[in-house]
């Protein structure tokens, strides 16, 4: 069994709800570790928009497994992949759960958007019949075994209403889902209505500048949720920081005046374990030299 799997279910079963920031680089992910959060969220948005791409499912299956085990290489808390609709269909899907597997994630989410599928927060999304969703759940559920969670996330409340998003989770559940992520919910009341009729646990977005109000890790515990997600927010701080800084750099043609927001190279070494290999460098070289003064 995978061991992130096995955190993760282990996370879910205890007694506090799971707070998920979105990490998009093995750097970054170290950084949330370091403060202590014991998941991370792979957003596809997040992902694409790091490449200059928009998301709108056009990210590959191979770049986005080879970003995930690039991630979970370095750190040891489970992370949640989002993998958009599958990369295709139901016998895609497989091969995606496989591959996911591989790359050591802990859990995936399938969404029931057609391609090109569009933010969540959103409008002009259109869906698949709850019958292709359920055939891709189906097959993510075979693949997956035991080794991965299966999360399936529905955007019908935006398209259909929030009674549709709540029937589509209830028939996920049937298919084989671990957890149900009801995206775009437009208010506390949503929320609470949808933990009322989904009796699995529940997954929340806590994006910005979308439909969703801006609620705190607490109300969602308090209302039985089991994790919330921050799934670009680290990017967005870090896009904004960045223009601002080339923006003085060019303005002022120095980096002085900045010094105090930047990390220095003493903390980022220390993230890294940089003076491990430098000490792993050492005992190497010195076991040459010891093998090289033994020769006759």
């Amino acid at each position: 069994m995978g061991t992130g799997a096995v955190a993760l279910r282990r996370l879910l079963k205890g007694e506090n709800i799971i707070a998920a920031p979105g990490v998009f680089s093995p750097a970054v992910a170290r950084l949330a570790e370091k403060e202590g959060f014991s998941a991370l969220y792979f957003s596809g948005a997040g992902f694409s928009n790091l490449l200059a791409l928009p998301d709108l499912g056009i990210t590959t299956l191979t770049e986005v497994s080879r970003a995930a085990r690039q991630i979970t290489s370095q750190v040891k808390v489970p992370l949640i992949v989002d993998v958009d609709t599958g990369f295709g269909e139901a016998l895609n899907v497989a091969r995606t759960v496989k591959e996911m597997i591989n790359a050591g994630a802990a859990a995936i989410h399938i969404e029931d958007q057609v391609l090109p599928k569009r933010c969540g927060q959103l409008e002009g999304k259109e869906l698949v019949d709850t019958d292709e969703m359920v055939k891709k759940l189906l097959s993510a559920k075979e693949a997956a075994g035991r080794d991965i969670l299966v999360i399936a996330r529905t955007d019908a409340r935006t398209v259909e209403g929030l009674d549709a998003a709540i029937e589509r989770a209830t028939v996920y559940s049937k298919a084989g889902a671990e957890m149900i992520f009801p995206e775009a919910l437009e208010s506390r009341e949503e929320f609470e209505e949808f933990r009322r009729k989904i009796s699995l646990p529940l997954m929340a977005n806590m994006t910005e500048f979308g439909k969703t109000p801006y609620l705190t890790v607490k109300e969602f515990d308090d209302m039985g949720y089991d994790m919330v997600i921050f799934p670009v927010t680290a990017f967005r701080a870090m896009m904004k920081t960045v223009e601002s800084t080339y923006h003085r750099l060019k303005k002022e043609g120095t980096q002085k005046g900045i010094l105090g927001t930047l990390m220095t190279r003493r903390e980022f070494y220390d993230l890294i374990d940089y003076y491990k290999y430098e000490e792993a460098d050492k005992r190497t070289l010195q076991a040459a030299k010891r093998l090289r003064g033994g020769k006759k």
